[in-house]
C-alpha cells in the first residue's frame, strides 16, 4: 500500500503504462519533425509547403519533389494536429486505469485523478511556457532584432517574421498568463509572436481541448461501450460542423477508450468481415484513409493551391452568423480535413499494427516523446539565433552552410532540451505536486 501511495503522489514523468510507449515515440517522431519544419522554413523556406517562398517559386520538377517530401515529413498542419489529437489520445489514460483497478481506488479515487490533473496541468505548462519565453525575450534583447530581417532580406526569405518585442516583465506576463485563457484566434498572441517561429499558441489549444476531455471522459466508466462510440461520433461530426478543434480532441478520447477498454486491436488484426469466412484487413481502410489525405494536401499543394483553403467554408460560421464560414480569417491555423484523414489513418494503423508499435517504442523516440515540450521550446529559439548567428559567419556554399547549420543546431536543442527538461519541466512538475498536496490539507 505504501508503494501505490508513492506512486499515486510521485511525479508524473511517466504517468501512462509501459504498454503506451509507442504514443510517446509517435509524439517523439513528430517533435524532430516539427525541429525540420523551423529549420527549413528559416534555412529553405522553399522547400516547405505552403511558405511563402514556395508559393513564389516557380514549379520546377525539384520544387515538386520538395514539395511533396515537405507533406510526408515537415508539414506545419500534420505537426500542430498531431500534438493535439496525441495530448487528447494520452491524457485520459490515467484516469481510465485508475477507474478499471479497484486496488488503487482506494488510495486515488477517480474524482481525485480528474481533480488532480485539472489542478496540475496549469501549473505544469506555465512555468515552462512562462520561463521559454523569458529566455527567448532575454536572448533576442541581448542580440537584438534587427539581424532576423537582415537575414531574411540577404537570403529572400519571405516566411520567417521577426519576433515581436516585449519591453518589460509586466508585458512578459501578460503574455504568458494570457496563453492560457485565449479561446480564439490563437495564433494572434503575443506570446506566440514574440516566440520564434510563431507556433506557441499550439500549447494554447492543447491546454484548452484538455477541459473538454476532462468533461468527456467522465462518462466512460457509467456507460455501455456502444453508447460512448456512438455518442462520441455524434460528438465529432457536430464539432466537424462548427469548426472546433474539438473534433481532433474527442477522437484521440475515442482511440483512448477503445484501446483500453474495447480489445480494440485485437479485432482490428482479426480484419473486417464480409462474409461467413472472408475477412478483408483492417490495414486496407485503414491506409485508404490516410491515402486520401495525402492525396487532398498534394493535390491543394502541387496541382489546385486555390481550392485548398475552400473546404473551411463548409462549416458553420460559429462566432460571427448563422451562416456558413465564408469569412474566416486565412491566417489562422485550421482545423482541416485534409490533416484529419492523415492523422486518423496513420493512428488507425500505428493502434493495431505490432511492427510499427515496436518501431515507436524504441529508446530514443520514446526519451524525445518525454521531453517533446522541452525540445520545441528550445530548438526554436536556438535555431533562431546560433543557427542564424552561425550562418551569417560562415563564408561557405549556400548547402554547405545549411549542412553545417543543421547539425550544430540538432546538437545544440538535444542539449538543450535535455538541460531545460530536467531543470525546468520535472521541477514544474513536482511543485504541481507540492500545491495540489498542500491545498488538499
Amino acid at each position: 500500500m505504501d508503494t501505490l501511495k508513492q506512486i499515486a503522489l510521485s511525479p508524473p514523468l511517466s504517468s501512462h503504462s509501459k504498454s503506451h510507449d509507442y504514443i510517446i515515440g509517435l509524439r517523439g517522431l513528430l517533435t524532430l519533425s516539427s525541429f525540420l519544419y523551423i529549420f527549413l522554413v528559416v534555412f529553405a523556406p522553399a522547400a516547405v509547403a505552403h511558405s511563402q517562398n514556395a508559393t513564389s517559386t516557380p514549379s520546377s520538377t525539384l520544387h515538386k519533389i520538395l514539395k511533396f517530401f515537405s507533406i510526408l515529413f515537415w508539414n506545419e498542419g500534420i505537426i500542430y494536429s498531431g500534438f493535439i489529437l496525441l495530448s487528447a489520445r494520452t491524457i485520459a489514460l490515467p484516469f481510465i486505469y485508475i477507474s478499471k483497478s479497484s486496488e488503487i481506488e482506494t488510495l486515488l479515487s477517480p474524482r481525485l485523478s480528474i481533480v488532480g490533473s485539472v489542478f496540475r496541468r496549469g501549473i505544469r505548462l506555465w512555468v515552462p511556457i512562462a520561463i521559454s519565453l523569458a529566455i527567448s525575450v532575454g536572448v533576442f534583447h541581448g542580440l537584438g532584432y534587427e539581424y532576423v530581417n537582415e537575414f531574411a532580406e540577404n537570403t529572400g526569405n519571405l516566411s520567417i517574421l521577426v519576433p515581436y518585442k516585449i519591453n518589460n516583465v509586466l508585458v512578459w506576463f501578460n503574455s504568458a498568463f494570457q496563453m492560457f485563457w485565449v479561446t480564439q484566434k490563437y495564433s494572434e498572441q503575443s506570446a506566440s509572436f514574440a516566440f520564434p517561429g510563431q507556433m506557441l499558441w499550439v500549447v494554447n489549444v492543447v491546454y484548452m481541448q484538455s477541459f473538454t476531455i476532462y468533461m468527456t471522459m467522465v462518462i466512460i466508466p457509467y456507460t455501455r461501450r456502444s453508447w460512448r462510440v456512438k455518442g462520441a461520433i455524434f460528438f465529432i461530426i457536430t464539432a466537424w460542423w462548427v469548426q472546433s478543434w474539438a473534433w481532433y480532441s474527442i477522437t484521440g478520447l475515442l482511440l483512448a477508450d477503445m484501446v483500453t477498454n474495447m480489445d480494440f486491436k485485437v479485432k482490428a488484426q482479426r480484419g473486417i468481415k464480409l462474409y461467413n469466412t472472408i475477412y478483408l484487413p483492417s490495414y486496407v481502410p485503414y491506409a485508404c484513409i490516410l491515402a486520401s489525405g495525402l492525396i487532398m494536401q498534394y493535390l491543394w499543394t502541387a496541382w489546385r493551391p486555390q481550392y485548398q483553403d475552400q473546404e473551411i467554408i463548409a462549416h458553420g460560421g460559429l462566432y460571427y452568423t448563422g451562416g456558413l464560414n465564408e469569412d474566416f480569417d486565412v491566417n489562422q491555423p485550421q482545423a482541416r480535413d485534409d490533416n484529419y484523414l492523415v492523422l486518423l489513418g496513420l493512428m488507425l494503423i500505428v493502434e493495431t499494427n505490432d511492427l510499427v508499435q515496436y518501431v515507436l517504442a524504441n529508446r530514443v523516440f520514446v526519451s524525445l516523446g518525454r521531453r517533446s515540450l522541452s525540445f520545441f521550446l528550445t530548438h526554436c529559439i536556438i535555431t533562431y539565433t546560433l543557427g542564424i548567428k552561425l550562418y551569417t559567419s560562415l563564408h561557405l556554399a549556400h548547402n554547405a552552410s545549411i549542412a553545417v547549420c543543421f547539425f550544430v543546431c540538432f546538437a545544440t536543442s538535444v542539449v538543450g532540451a535535455e538541460i531545460f527538461y530536467r531543470c525546468i519541466e520535472v521541477p514544474s512538475h513536482v511543485l504541481s505536486h507540492m500545491v495540489f498536496e498542500w491545498i488538499r490539507e
